[in-house]
């Protein structure tokens, strides 16, 4: 079956790529961060609502601010990581569909509905996070997301107006190999998958 990227890039986006829990002393520039996040931007989401916000917490200042928020098992590797960003969702997304959906500016109105609005920042500002992480390994970057931390916590100390709503964190940065454990299993196609 013929490919539109070739193996080695599959490798870098999925087959060899794992979860990182220790860094190697190497920054990731801010240049770095925005390149990122302006190959993840063009992936689709619902009527381009594009929820996703991401606050990277980089200086040593705001990672103290930070640590309090983290599970035990998390706060090291955060610690050390040159970058955590924090993948949030936007509860007034739709106040930019005028903009991002131009040719329909009305669907504004219908995101309104707030259990549709939050359904529809979750699931898409979800997809936005999994897109960050596949455009920082394509820009040659590691990352290590996580849960394990509290959201109430998270958003009182970075968002304390409460439009932006904390979904998981992800460290980025350059993987020290010892901290990259075995591979685990998968399961198969047959196991998850049926074609109807």
């Amino acid at each position: 079956m013929g490919h539109a990227i070739n193996d080695e890039a599959l490798d870098i986006l999925f087959r060899k790529a794992h979860t990182s829990n220790k860094w190697l002393d190497k920054p990731v520039t801010p240049q770095m961060l925005m390149a990122v996040y302006d190959v993840m931007r063009w992936a689709p989401t619902s009527a381009n609502s594009s929820p996703a916000r991401f606050a990277f917490v980089v200086s040593d200042a705001a990672k103290q601010r930070l640590k309090p928020h983290l599970g035990a098992a998390n706060q090291e590797k955060t610690m050390t990581a040159p970058a955590c960003v924090i993948i949030a969702n936007d509860t007034e997304f739709f106040e930019q569909i005028p903009k991002l959906f131009p040719h329909k500016p009305q669907m504004k109105d219908v995101f309104k509905e707030p259990k549709l609005a939050e359904t529809t920042a979750m699931r898409n500002g979800t997809l936005q996070g999994a897109y960050f992480i596949l455009a920082a390994r394509a820009l040659g970057l590691d990352c290590g997301p996580m849960s394990g931390f509290d959201n109430a916590g998270v958003d009182k100390e970075f968002f304390p107006d409460g439009k932006w709503k904390s979904n998981f964190l992800c460290n980025v940065g350059y993987a020290d190999p010892e901290g990259i454990f075995q591979r685990n299993p998968r399961l198969s196609f047959d196991e998850a998958c049926t074609i109807l």
